[in-house]
């Protein structure tokens, strides 16, 4: 079955996202990498808000005379094995809940013309682009509490410049940002969804040349 979520936090930079549903931090082949598009998308009646002593954000609903809505992405091709990962990544916080995002598109681009996969293009949308598509897609909400979360914007801009190392880059080896519950989870249960990880059904129809 293919997934098509929204996010709008760490799982913005592709490195993360594939860190999670993939277990390393770029495709494992061309192929692979194939199976995903994002673009840029909308969420409104919903706010971000920093999450406490945490690099990461959260999203709780608000309602529509508030004006308020959420940039991220909108990834379409997900499978139950990457839904599955990303449950385990995202915890007890969060629950997942299906949304009505739009897509962005710029002024300019044309029905057939591809959104550059760019991470900053696709997370920090211009304001002039224009909404399109509505589009049913799943979030995770936060249900923790809003004692936990501070009243100010996430910064995506921020996160990459000065965190996200500690994700995916040199430092992320001594560190854990729930990566190792999804490695265990997919070690012990060798990928009960027949997803894509390295022991899932796709993986090794990719890998016969299926």
């Amino acid at each position: 079955m293919s997934h098509t979520a929204f996010f709008y936090g760490t799982l913005m930079a592709p490195p993360v996202l594939h860190r999670v549903i993939w277990g390393s931090q770029t495709p494992p082949t061309p192929a692979h990498a194939s199976l995903l598009h994002i673009r840029p998308a909308i969420l409104h009646a919903h706010q971000r808000h920093k999450v406490k002593h945490a690099d990461y954000p959260a999203i709780l609903p608000t309602s529509a005379e508030a004006n308020t809505s959420v940039r991220g992405t909108l990834v379409t091709g997900l499978t139950d094995g990457d839904i599955w990962r990303l449950d385990i990544f995202e915890g007890s916080e969060y629950q997942r809940r299906k949304v009505q995002v739009r897509v962005l598109e710029p002024p300019s681009k044309s029905k057939n013309e591809d959104q550059e996969e760019g991470m900053g293009d696709l997370t920090q949308p211009p304001e002039d682009n224009i909404e399109g598509e509505q589009v049913e897609a799943e979030t995770y909400i936060w249900i923790a509490g809003a004692a936990h979360l501070e009243p100010q914007e996430w910064d995506f801009a921020e996160f990459v410049r000065d965190k996200m190392r500690r994700w995916v880059g040199r430092e992320a080896a001594e560190t854990d940002e729930g990566f190792q519950e999804v490695d265990d989870a997919v070690a012990a249960l060798q990928d009960p969804t027949g997803g894509r990880g390295v022991n899932g059904g796709i993986t090794r129809q990719l890998d016969g040349g299926k």
